[in-house]
């Protein structure tokens, strides 16, 4: 006898399984609607971030900045102006200096970093970014910027070289038209305008790296290349002393050490002094080897540096790690070990004003001859000054033609001498050289002149 099969018998949970797939068929348009919302939502976000990065860029002044045929820049009108990477940097107290020192280098076609370091409070670091914005040419030119999450830079220490590549990559992030970078100190000062600077710079190869140094060791290899430090400006965030530990390190025999020197002007007399001399400048309190690790360095370097496309700086940067004033080595080092060998002028173009310093309001007779010997040399900076130093007047009036407060009237400058001049400006191409340009033009010419660029060129001795 043939039996049909039962049909299952009738179950709440198949019931509830139908109606639950008929309602999940329901949703199914509004979860699609939301998800599209919330990508069209997510995309106009993206379009209008991206057009207020572009809206930063548009906002430079075209006056400064105009869009010119390319033939305009071409000679017989001259080679087009280089710019400058400026790290400017200080300690508590430093910002009216750094201040100071940024008007009198400040150019449109430059850039600008100010770093405060972490001994100075974070009200007066953004007083100084406050300061900034509130200059009108700086906001039109769009190229001074401050850092924001600052770090201990220990000169006698390795942190001074560390906190130097990390504004250098700043700088590389925040434009990609600068040709040299400079790191300055609160102590440092121009000798030079801007408009002499560039206009001699524009003349130049821009490979060419300016730096003091020696492969002269002595008898400092007991004193300052084997001794094993600990930088605290590191890893702690309140500043702290630099110790020795009793350990000595072991010489590299893969590459050889370079060192800065500091060329030392005053009373007629040159001395290339190298580092071996700290013990003398304790004596005489004269901060050991301030100034020495100036430089002026090329773009392509500095990449080299940062960007890790060779080994041999992160090579050197872990060795210079626990090494006193490891920053008058690091620079100089790289350079006359690696492919940069060729581009290295020994001469960084800084005068070490360790005479001319004075707190007298009045200078002496003395100190103006030194002052005049000074300005003859040529050289495009000069360092050691102190806060207010009459000195640094004497250069506003006689040498930037700076009055308080302003910046240094350049060829973009075109407002009337009775009001501020630089409160107008026009095309910041334009260069105005003066008599600074002749003495640093006669300075570089001597220094590449016959035999003498290659005869000191990573000298291994």
């Amino acid at each position: 006898m043939y039996h049909h099969p039962k049909s299952p018998p009738f179950t709440p949970s198949t019931t509830a399984a139908t109606t639950l797939s008929k309602d999940n068929s329901k949703c199914t348009p509004y979860i699609i609607l939301a998800s599209f919302f919330f990508s069209l939502l997510f995309i106009l976000f993206l379009l209008s971030t991206s057009a207020s990065q572009s809206l930063l860029t548009i906002r430079r002044d075209p006056s400064l900045f105009p869009n010119r045929p390319v033939s305009l820049t071409k000679i017989p009108y001259g080679p087009t102006p280089p710019s400058i990477a400026y790290l400017i940097s200080g300690s508590a107290g430093d910002s009216a200096r750094i201040l100071r020192l940024l008007l009198a280098t400040y150019h449109p076609r430059n850039h600008y970093l100010l770093h405060l370091d972490l001994s100075a409070p974070q009200t007066e670091r953004d007083r100084l970014a406050v300061t900034i914005h509130s200059v009108p040419i700086f906001r039109a030119a769009q190229n001074v910027d401050v850092i924001g999450k600052a770090n201990y830079a220990y000169q006698r220490g390795s942190s001074t070289v560390t906190s130097a590549l990390h504004g250098a990559s700043i700088l590389l992030r925040l434009s990609s038209k600068w040709d040299w970078f400079i790191s300055l100190s609160a102590g440092d000062y121009p000798l030079v305008t801007q408009d002499d600077l560039l206009h001699i710079l524009s003349y130049l190869p821009k490979n060419l790296n300016f730096v003091n140094h020696s492969s002269y060791i002595g008898w400092k290899e007991s004193k300052s290349l084997k001794p094993i430090i600990v930088d605290t400006g590191h890893y702690l965030l309140e500043r702290d002393e630099i110790f020795y530990v009793t350990q000595k390190r072991v010489l590299p025999n893969s590459f050889r050490l370079f060192s800065a020197g500091v060329v030392i002007q005053g009373n007629y007399m040159q001395f290339l002094l190298l580092r071996s001399f700290s013990a003398c400048f304790a004596k005489l309190e004269i901060p050991s080897f301030a100034g020495s690790a100036f430089a002026m360095l090329t773009r392509s370097f500095i990449e080299f540096c940062i960007l890790g496309t060779d080994n041999f700086p992160r090579t050197l940067l872990m060795y210079l790690a626990n090494m006193p004033y490891s920053f008058t080595n690091y620079f100089p080092t790289i350079l006359c070990n690696s492919k940069f060998k060729s581009t290295v002028i020994n001469h960084n173009l800084q005068y070490v004003a360790f005479n001319m310093s004075s707190s007298k309001k009045k200078l002496s007779s003395r100190d103006l001859a030194e002052f005049n010997a000074m300005i003859q040399t040529g050289d495009a900076f000069a360092t050691q000054f102190k806060f207010d130093d009459p000195v640094l007047d004497r250069i506003d009036r006689k040498i930037l033609k700076r009055k308080p407060g302003r910046v240094v009237q350049g060829g973009w400058c075109l407002g009337i001498p009775a009001n501020d001049t630089c409160s107008v400006w026009g095309d910041a191409d334009i260069l105005r050289p003066g008599k600074g340009a002749k003495r640093l033009e006669r300075r570089i010419v001597k220094l590449l002149s016959g035999d003498r660029f290659r005869s000191q060129q990573c000298l291994d001795r």
